[in-house]
C-alpha cells in the first residue's frame, strides 16, 4: 500500500494501535468485513474520522464494501513495524520492570527482550522469563554488543537521566521511559515518556469536574 507524501500527526500516529487492538479483536469473533460506520461507532470515532486516518496511509476501503478486516489489520501492523522484530533491554528490575517481562504479547509482537539490568545486589544474576538480570555497570557494552534497538527504563527519577545517557552512547534507536521524570535525548533518538500518574491524575479529575467550584 502506497502512503501518502504529507506528514501525518501525531493524534492519528497514536490512533493506530487503538484501530489495530479493535481490528484483532474483530478477527476473534471472526468478523471479516466491516464499514468505517461500523468500526467508528465500536471505536468511538465518527465513520469521516475513520476515512480520515485512513487516508493518510492509501486508499483501504471499497464503497459499497468496506474494509476487510484481516487485511487491513496486517496493513495497520506494518505501518506500526509490528512485522519487524525489536531487542530489547529493560532497566530497573523492580516491580515495574519484573512486570513488563511477563507480559506476553511484548513477545507476541515481536519485541524481544534480551536482558534486564539493576543496581542492586540482591537481584544480580536471577533471572526472570529466562532473562539474566545483570550489573547496571555491564549496560553500555552489552547495548553495543548486541545490536539493542529500545531500551526501556523503569528506574527512579534520580537515575532516568543517566540512564538515558548511556543509552544514547550505546547508539540505542529508541528509549521508552517510565521513569517519573522525562528525559531528554538527541533528535535522532525517539523518545516515549509514559507518566502513569499522571494518567491516573487525569482519571481523579474526571471523577471530580463537576464538583468544582472555579
Amino acid at each position: 500500500m502506497q502512503r501518502n507524501s504529507v506528514k501525518v500527526s501525531m493524534a492519528v500516529v497514536r490512533r493506530l494501535p487503538k484501530y489495530h487492538r479493535y481490528l484483532g479483536e474483530l478477527i476473534e469473533k471472526d468478523i471479516l468485513r466491516i464499514s468505517s460506520k461500523e468500526l467508528g461507532k465500536i471505536m468511538g470515532l465518527t465513520a469521516s474520522q475513520i476515512r480520515q486516518d485512513l487516508n493518510c496511509f492509501g486508499g483501504f476501503g471499497q464503497q459499497g464494501y468496506g474494509y476487510n478486516v484481516v487485511e487491513l489489520y496486517k496493513e495497520i501492523g506494518h505501518i506500526l513495524g509490528l512485522d519487524k522484530e525489536y531487542k530489547c533491554v529493560i532497566i530497573g528490575a523492580g516491580n515495574l520492570g519484573q512486570a513488563i517481562t511477563n507480559y506476553e504479547g511484548f513477545r507476541r509482537e515481536g519485541f524481544k527482550l534480551m536482558a534486564m539490568f539493576d543496581i542492586n545486589p540482591r537481584l544480580i544474576g536471577n533471572t526472570i522469563r529466562d532473562i539474566k538480570i545483570s550489573d547496571i555497570s555491564e549496560l553500555e557494552e552489552y547495548v553495543v554488543d548486541n545490536d539493542i534497538v529500545i531500551g526501556i527504563i523503569c528506574v527512579p527519577k534520580e537515575n532516568s537521566q543517566e540512564i538515558a545517557d548511556t543509552l544514547v552512547k550505546a547508539n540505542v534507536r529508541a528509549i521508552w521511559n517510565f521513569s517519573p521524570s522525562d528525559v531528554k535525548v538527541p533528535e535522532d533518538v525517539v523518545i516515549e515518556n509514559v507518566a502513569i500518574n499522571e494518567s491516573l491524575y487525569t482519571l481523579t479529575y474526571l471523577i471530580n469536574e463537576d464538583n468544582l467550584d472555579i
